[in-house]
């Protein structure tokens, strides 16, 4: 029996060098798709030789990445971005890529089109971010029956652009925290890669939806207390206004990597909770048991504090 094969746009990223251990683990074979195939070489490690394939590829160029399509069992497009650029725009990425994906597949012998969304993803969001993500499941699900949309809330893992940014701002004494209040359900990533390699043995979910987020529901404050305290660092953790969080946005956004919140990030932060609404299907429709954030990240955070791994927290 042949290994199926697997295409994985963004495999290079955060979600994706996870997903590709286990899904070589299972032997499926992996073509990936990255825009610097040569500076993903460490994700050749993860297998026996021949199990991962680098396509260089580019969204303005569809020809080869074709190719690959249309030899493959299962396709997944984990491609996103957090904040516009000159170049990159979300309808863009989040949109039109999925669209011209599930085209190909539609034409091709795929079995399978997995598309990563996201938590608040809606057609009335304030948010050109989450309406942008809204038009790629749209888009994926019209244009090629046998896809299934995954919306995870926050995704936190060594690598991720949540603990380690706060982690960060910890060398201030007062760490600012737009809307306090503001609820959402953080996952671990190697959660997220489960449960992908759950939705390709699923039967019968084409067309579904699943909203996935961890055990626990948390407030952006208490979370950031959460982060402190795993650093053993006292801070003072104070909510920023959004009319100033909007005003310093604007500033951030002339820089060509914006640090902190952008404005789109404000609309987001003014909508509802990032919490897994009951609407859709959830982990336990795929048996996957999710992992507690918040222990986890004391495995990545240690590097923040004063005295390093073995520092006493108190």
């Amino acid at each position: 029996m042949k290994n199926q094969i697997c295409t994985i746009l963004g495999g290079g990223g955060f979600i994706g060098r996870y997903l590709v251990r286990n899904l070589t683990k299972k032997n499926y074979r992996c073509f990936i798709t990255t825009r610097n195939a040569f500076q993903k070489g460490y994700l050749k490690t993860q297998a026996t030789p021949g199990s991962i394939e680098l396509i260089n590829w580019n969204s303005n160029n569809f020809d080869e990445l074709k190719e690959s399509i249309k030899n493959s069992d299962v396709v997944i497009n984990l491609i996103g971005i957090l904040y516009e650029t000159r170049k990159q725009k979300f309808m863009n990425i989040h949109a039109g890529i999925p669209e011209a994906v599930a085209k190909i597949c539609a034409d091709s012998d795929v079995k399978k089109f997995i598309q990563v969304s996201a938590i608040g993803a809606s057609e009335n969001s304030k948010s050109l971010y989450q309406r942008s993500k809204f038009q790629g499941e749209l888009k994926a699900l019209t244009n090629f029956k046998n896809t299934v949309i995954i919306r995870p809330s926050v995704v936190c893992g060594t690598e991720d652009n949540f603990t380690n940014l706060f982690s960060k701002l910890s060398i201030l004494p007062i760490i600012p925290v737009v809307k306090m209040n503001y609820k959402f359900q953080p996952i671990l990533v190697s959660d997220v890669a489960d449960t992908i390699v759950k939705a390709i043995e699923a039967k019968d979910n084409h067309g579904k939806i699943y909203e996935i987020g961890g055990p626990q529901v948390i407030s952006f404050g208490d979370m950031v207390k959460s982060i402190m305290k795993t650093l053993n660092k006292k801070r003072f953790v104070v909510e920023m206004p959004m009319p100033l969080a909007k005003t310093q946005s604007v500033l951030m956004s002339m820089l060509p990597i914006p640090p902190m919140l952008t404005i789109d990030q404000c609309k987001i932060l003014s909508e509802a909770d990032n919490i897994v609404s009951n609407n859709h299907l959830t982990l336990e429709d795929l048996n996957v048991k999710p992992s507690d954030v918040e222990e986890a990240m004391k495995k990545w955070l240690w590097r923040y504090r004063d005295g390093g791994q073995f520092a006493k927290v108190q």
